[in-house]
């Protein structure tokens, strides 16, 4: 053994006590640090032929590295939607790669096993019957593209092909029809070969970003045979939710397959104030939802649902001697594009039995309030001007006056020492919105927003 390596692992203990100290320093930090820091990209450097072991390593990273990564993990992150990481999830993420499995086969089942259990617990977390089954994924775009990888075969088996086996062309042409799509649904249509140019984007209701169920009945006559409809609960800009029982029954009198893109949006069943927006989910044909987002876990991790996971083996299945079964409970790698890939079910293991139903509610429910009260500072602040209401976690605003990208991107620029807040465009403005979906975002933080907001803003 390389005498470095040797004497790594005969220190392990104390190196890992090194590691654990530091990254509790870094994370006891992130409240003050600045979320997206000024700092110059360190020059790349050549690949070194000598060793410096663990500690070298660890100094190095925080040298030339660490400077200049922004607090995502931190409360005023608001770009992305993105989540922290709870401590549970932070433990069971230590502990994945501690144990170090594979968990797609049950020759080796035990991995296996507890992802079974945490993808049950996730379905009852958001309302879901058993008629969905699901499995975990790297993050909300590779859940979509698993969901329309099923109903691509879906709507082979309409057609008495299946584009698993005989290709796409077999298929012929398909159409994808969509209020707001989000941006990730086009890639996994490219993915999947049935093309960006497949998706058609429908009416959405006056003011909103949530489809017009009569323009897309309007659309569904014009179809020659089944399609496929990718409904949001929960867009980008707003938050807006398509009415998901008025486009199931459309389904039951169209035969769509109805795919609903709840990235976080599902989130909103945690609530008892806002679980209507969110009725009719499990109507759905399959289903996206992240985690890395609302249930504060580490990047990647998603979850998809389906009620066909008989067509999602057929496109993913995989023969070899060596895996598992198919079988009519068919093993995990045969339900998704990888073969192999980390335990990434123990950090939402971890953070579900730690915290429950009640803990992730309370998150939610204090990230909502967080939306509403900068929603309201926005409002009473001069030169900014609410584009849309808060109806969950997100705040769509813009310049009262001549809000160009460049002028919203100087006022991102300027807030970025405070807070970190993603440009977009709404109804054809440009805008700036915030997310709030980490665990460990308060009141204060959004005080400490609205002031820097009111600062900076005056200055543009």
């Amino acid at each position: 053994m390389h005498p470095r390596l040797a004497a790594d692992l005969a220190g392990l203990p104390e190196l890992l006590e090194a590691t654990r100290r530091h990254a509790a320093a870094l994370l006891d930090g992130l409240a003050e640090a600045p979320v997206v820091p000024d700092v110059p990209a360190p020059q790349p450097v050549p690949l070194p032929a000598e060793a410096v072991g663990l500690s070298g390593a660890l100094r190095e990273f925080a040298a030339r590295w660490q400077p200049g990564l922004s607090a995502s993990a931190g409360p005023r992150y608001l770009g992305f939607v993105t989540g922290g990481v709870t401590p549970a999830a932070l433990a069971g993420d230590w502990l994945t790669a501690t144990v170090d499995q594979n968990a797609m086969s049950s020759l080796d089942a035990t991995g296996q096993l507890l992802e079974r259990e945490t993808v049950g617990w996730l379905r009852e977390l958001f309302g879901l019957s058993e008629c969905h089954q699901g499995t975990l994924v790297s993050g909300a775009t590779m859940s979509n593209t698993v969901g329309l990888a099923t109903a691509r075969e879906w709507l082979g088996e309409r057609r008495g092909v299946s584009p698993a086996e005989a290709g796409v062309a077999a298929l012929g042409a398909v159409r994808v029809l969509s209020g707001s799509p989000h941006s990730s649904v086009a890639k996994g249509l490219s993915l999947l070969g049935l093309g960006r140019a497949a998706l058609r984007t429908v009416a959405t209701l006056p003011g909103r970003e949530a489809v017009d169920p009569a323009a897309l009945e309007a659309a569904l006559r014009e179809e020659d045979g089944p399609c496929i409809v990718v409904a949001n609960a929960g867009t980008v800009n707003t938050v807006d939710f398509d009415d998901l029982r008025a486009l199931a029954a459309l389904r039951d009198r169209y035969g769509f397959w109805l795919h609903v893109d709840a990235a976080f949006g599902a989130f909103a069943a945690l609530s008892a104030d806002h679980a209507h927006l969110v009725d009719g989910l499990d109507l759905a044909d399959s289903l996206c939802v992240d985690l890395h987002k609302w249930l504060n876990v580490p990047y990647d991790s998603a979850v998809q649902f389906t009620r066909r996971q008989d067509l999602q083996a057929r496109v993913f299945q995989n023969a070899a001697a060596y895996l598992g079964p198919l079988g009519a409970d068919p093993d995990l790698v045969h339900l998704t594009p990888e073969n192999s890939r980390r335990l990434r079910a123990l950090a939402a293991w971890f953070t579900l039995r730690a915290y429950g139903r009640d803990g992730h509610r309370e998150i939610v429910e204090r990230c909502v309030t967080c939306a509403r009260v900068l929603g309201a500072a926005v409002e009473n602040i001069p030169g900014l001007r609410l584009l849309a209401p808060v109806r969950l976690n997100v705040v769509c605003f813009t310049l009262t006056d001549s809000p160009t990208p460049a002028r919203l991107a100087a006022l991102a620029d300027a807030l970025a020492p405070e807070a970190f807040l993603t440009p977009t465009v709404y109804a054809g403005q440009p805008a700036l919105r915030a997310a709030f979906s980490n665990w460990r975002t308060t009141d204060g933080d959004v005080e400490r927003l609205a002031r820097a907001l009111e600062r900076v803003t005056g200055t543009l």
